[in-house]
């Protein structure tokens, strides 16, 4: 009898405290996870999960922890006593989102080295205006409301047919400054991520598009077609559709059909590159092989360069064999290897490849960030480009999807490269003007 009365004797003070000492457990092992994700190809998604949403709002986490560590301990007193292991783990957690907290705002200097280390200290002169203070500092006002992604100044016109026979998987929008600003004005293609099976073209890219077309850019957003529904080369050949499209109609938004930027996350990095370094390829192009699918510089974010294993990454034959095999290929490697190496961007790499700026975060469960480091090396070796790689320590993938610190430092330095790129582009395009006028 007197141990069936125990539970009911239970004060609320006691539930109370446990409940804290639980709530600083579960952000503890969160903060942990982001500090260091699990390993394992099967821990992958849930670690990519918790880790990147801790990650990328740890300023706000470490508030929340702050907050209820400060309501713990002034409801508590004599007759309610403190978690004295609850208020131990919270210490360790303030301490752990502080560090991911600095990690992220530690990004602005390793995207400008980055910069430096690939196009030279001296690419800020040829930036319409040295970047401010203001446009290198934490933006911390953002971070309130960090998936609040309207611009001031952009319009967008949504659901605009490049394909029409494929329903709303053939749609794009076109951001664009609200005003015009001057015309043949630069144009970025954004291709979404998802696995090749997810995804749409409002869900992603969103931060660096209002931002650059705020600056007078004009930035189209994609759908394509998903897989299992239609296996791969259909994205690819997609994308390509897309180019072909902006060659076409861009210059009705006052873009220059001259000046492709492209850029997309995960498999849209995968995309992205794989179109980049694969132009005018009449196998991606049924029905419009004569299509111009060139682009000039691509700006992959977290991409899947090795499609087929040929790196020999463990990570990378298991995606092969048990995800892009079944859901999106279709075809075992053993039976049709020419498919994935094929659509391998770093087996694809050319001495015509274009400009890169390549990104990935060291610690991305999803896609190992030594594909991105192999990628880059291979494009060293092998293209006349120029090639820009920016290893952003303690990011997860996906670290570019909402308004976040290091969110906000990446699309400032993608900013100023590309146009450090487009009036480099500009000059010598003049400069061949005046040459064939001579």
């Amino acid at each position: 009898m007197t141990g069936l009365s125990r539970p009911a004797t239970r004060s609320p003070f006691y539930i109370c405290r446990m409940g804290f000492l639980r709530r600083q457990l579960v952000t503890a092992a969160l903060t942990a996870n982001a500090i260091r994700p699990v390993p394992g190809f099967r821990a992958a998604i849930p670690a990519f999960a918790a880790g990147w949403l801790t990650s990328e709002l740890a300023p706000q986490l470490l508030a929340l922890t702050a907050a209820d560590t400060v309501v713990h301990t002034a409801a508590t007193g004599r007759r309610r006593p403190r978690s004295r292991a609850g208020l131990a783990v919270a210490a360790l957690n303030l301490a752990g989102q502080a560090f991911l907290v600095d990690q992220a705002r530690r990004v602005q200097k390793q995207a400008e080295d980055a910069l430096v280390e690939g196009i030279g200290a001296d690419y800020v002169e040829q930036l319409d205006a040295l970047p401010t203070p203001a446009e290198l500092a934490t933006p911390w006002r953002q971070l309130v409301n960090p998936f609040r992604m309207r611009t001031a100044g952009v319009a967008v016109e949504k659901n605009v047919a490049y394909a029409p026979e494929h329903g709303k998987r053939g749609l794009l929008d076109v951001y664009m400054p609200a005003q015009a600003t001057i015309d043949r004005a630069p144009v970025l293609l954004q291709v979404h991520g998802g696995g090749w099976t997810i995804g749409n073209k409002d869900q992603q890219g969103i931060p660096l598009m209002q931002h650059l077309a705020a600056k007078g850019w004009i930035c189209v957003a994609i759908n394509y077609r998903l897989a299992p529904r239609d296996p791969f080369p259909a994205q690819i050949i997609d994308v390509k559709r897309a180019i072909a499209w902006i060659r076409e109609h861009i210059e009705e938004y006052g873009g220059d059909p001259d000046y492709i930027a492209i850029t997309g996350g995960s498999a849209g990095g995968h995309l992205t590159a794989l179109a980049a370094v694969t132009a005018d390829d009449p196998s991606y192009q049924p029905g419009f092989e004569d299509a111009d699918t060139s682009v000039a510089v691509a700006v992959p974010h977290y991409g899947v360069y090795d499609f087929s294993g040929c790196t020999g990454l463990r990570s990378a034959e298991l995606m092969r064999d048990q995800f892009l095999a079944p859901r999106v290929v279709q075809r075992r490697w053993e039976d049709d290897p020419e498919v994935f190496e094929a659509g391998t961007p770093l087996l694809r790499i050319t001495e015509d490849a274009p400009d890169f700026f390549v990104l990935h975060g060291s610690h991305d469960s999803l896609v190992s960030v030594d594909q991105a480091r192999l990628f880059v090396q291979r494009l060293r070796e092998v293209s006349g480009a120029t090639v820009v790689y920016a290893e952003l320590p303690g990011a997860q993938h996906a670290f570019d999807v909402f308004p976040s610190i290091r969110s906000a430092h990446v699309v400032r330095a993608i900013d100023r490269y590309l146009h450090w790129h487009w009036n480099g582009w500009r000059r010598e395009r003049d400069a061949a003007a005046e040459a064939d006028a001579g």
